[in-house]
């Protein structure tokens, strides 16, 4: 129940899709080229060897962020946050395993708001519905970045993203101009 609020206060319960409301209006800004400015890295740091569907779906994150017209710093938040929900893996349900509905590289859920299951399973999407959020975080640009992505996932371990920001950062450095 609260995320649903927290949802519908940060203007997500879409109806008209994802390219609606603040998306569009930022969709043809340049896209920065500045290096992604990590704010602090708060605590100890993990990282996982990513295979070819990892590090294809965190350039699908960097190609959305880019297509959103935000800077570097928005990459490395939804790679971090996407870090944590699924190992940057585009999950399925899990059956018992599953976090309620919850699906996708952001482990966002339907009954939520976040879209459909086809939608969230869309890389391109659920990055670009992430985004929504996270542009909704007034000052997110400048706070620690677990802050940040907890005041968009509302999850029940809100210091976790930020164990995956110097990886994130890396990936962010590596493949934003590729």
């Amino acid at each position: 129940m609260l995320r649903k609020s927290v949802l519908g206060i940060a203007g997500l319960a879409f109806t008209g899709g994802v390219f609606a409301g603040p998306i569009a209006a930022h969709a043809a800004e340049p896209v920065s080229t500045t290096k992604p400015v990590a704010v602090s890295v708060q605590g100890a740091q993990s990282k996982i060897d990513l295979n070819d569907e990892q590090l294809a779906n965190a350039k699908a994150i960097i190609a959305a962020t880019k297509k959103a017209g935000l800077p570097e710093r928005a990459a490395v938040i939804s790679i971090a946050t996407s870090l944590q929900e699924s190992k940057l893996e585009n999950l399925g349900h899990l059956g018992d395993a599953n976090d309620h509905d919850s699906l996708g590289l952001f482990q966002q859920r339907p009954s939520s708001g976040w879209g459909s299951p086809e939608q969230i399973t869309n890389p391109e999407y659920s990055t670009l519905a992430f985004l929504k959020g996270l542009k909704q975080v007034d000052g997110w640009d400048k706070m620690p970045l677990t802050e940040a992505a907890q005041t968009v996932q509302v999850s029940a371990y809100p210091d976790a993203y930020a164990q995956w920001e110097q990886q994130a950062t890396d990936i962010v450095a590596h493949n934003w101009n590729s």
